[in-house]
Formats: C-alpha cells, sequence, structure tokens
C-alpha cells in the first residue's frame, strides 16, 4: 500500500488562523522573507496557526533553509495546543524520522489525536498503520474503520487502501469495522 506522506504546502492559502493577513499576501507572492517576519513573531507569542505555518516553511524549506528539527520543534508547539494539521505533520516526521529519531509508537499517538477530532489525513494514515502493524498491533477492523472515515470525507487514498484491505477481511469483520465507523464522534482537540 502506499505510504501517505503529508506535506501541505497550500495550507498557507487555506487557513489563515492569526488576524494578522499580510503573511498570507505574501506567501501567494512568494516573498517567504516579508511571509517569515510576519509569522515568527506571531508564532513565539504562541498563536498555533503561525507556529503550524513556521513548521511549513522550515519543513519545505521556503524562505528558510529547510531544517527538519526546526520543523518538528514548531510543528510540536502548534499541537500541543491541539492543532490538528500540525499533530499529523508530527507524526510524518516521527514516521518518517525526519528531524526526530523513526518512531512509529510517536507516530500513532500524533495521528491518533489529529483524528481523534476528525482530520480525513490522520485517519487515513492511522488506518495505514493498523494496517500495517507500525506503532500498533495489526488490526484489520480498526485500520478499516480508520480507513473509512476518512473516505467518507473524500480522501481518495483511504478509499484506495480500504478497497485493498476489504479483500483481505471476513465479513463479520467488515461489519464490525463499519458499526465501529458509523457509532464514531469526533472528540475536542487535546
Amino acid at each position: 500500500m502506499k505510504k501517505y506522506i503529508i506535506l501541505i504546502t497550500l495550507i498557507f492559502f487555506l487557513f489563515p488562523g492569526v488576524s494578522n493577513g499580510d503573511y498570507r499576501e505574501a506567501l501567494k507572492k512568494g516573498d517567504y522573507k516579508a511571509a517569515l517576519n510576519e509569522l515568527k513573531p506571531l508564532a513565539e507569542k504562541g498563536d498555533a496557526s503561525a507556529q503550524f505555518n513556521l513548521g511549513l516553511m522550515y519543513d519545505n524549506g521556503r524562505g528558510v533553509p529547510q531544517n527538519f528539527e526546526e520543523a518538528v520543534k514548531w510543528y510540536r508547539k502548534a499541537a500541543n495546543q491541539g492543532d490538528a494539521l500540525a499533530q499529523t505533520n508530527l507524526g510524518v516526521m516521527y514516521d518518517d524520522g525526519r528531524g526526530v529519531p523513526q518512531n512509529s509508537e510517536e507516530a500513532v499517538k500524533w495521528y491518533r489525536k489529529a483524528a481523534d477530532q476528525g482530520y480525513a489525513k490522520a485517519q487515513s494514515n492511522l488506518g495505514l498503520m493498523y494496517d500495517n502493524g507500525r506503532g500498533v498491533p495489526q488490526n484489520y477492523v480498526k485500520a478499516y474503520m480508520w480507513y473509512c472515515l476518512a473516505a467518507a470525507k473524500g480522501d481518495s487514498l483511504a478509499t484506495e487502501n480500504r478497497d485493498i484491505l476489504v479483500k483481505k477481511m471476513t465479513a463479520k469483520q467488515i461489519a464490525e469495522a463499519q458499526k465501529l465507523a458509523a457509532e464514531w464522534k469526533p472528540r475536542k482537540a487535546e
């Protein structure tokens, strides 16, 4: 199955989060230096959206030298405030061992926090972890459940992975997973 890597570059334009929109305009123009000048003070003051976007800049080397350790630092600050996008990206960093030692259990922890909030990409990633038994015991029922939840939100990779996984499952397992997905409710950010 395909590995699901999240590097969200369009997020700069989709999630404003902060009251000052100058950094968004700078990003649209590709003026990363101006964006950095706007984002860094906001991030340092604890703005989760600014912290996440600063993490993306370091992750992708936009306006700053690419630095995975610095990306992890900013993702973690936003993730600890409950930002689902940052939690997902922090999970990816642990999953891939970028900026931190590779740690599947830690990746699962962060994917779950975002997945519990209803973020489809994290749900898909968590499904993949259960599907392959990485960081958690292999569990097709839970994998299928998470894939179903992400697929319901339009995640095409989750749909593809779910359709592959279903061929390995019994009718009873599928019914159980569908029941769990139907009963699932999002939780508030941790």
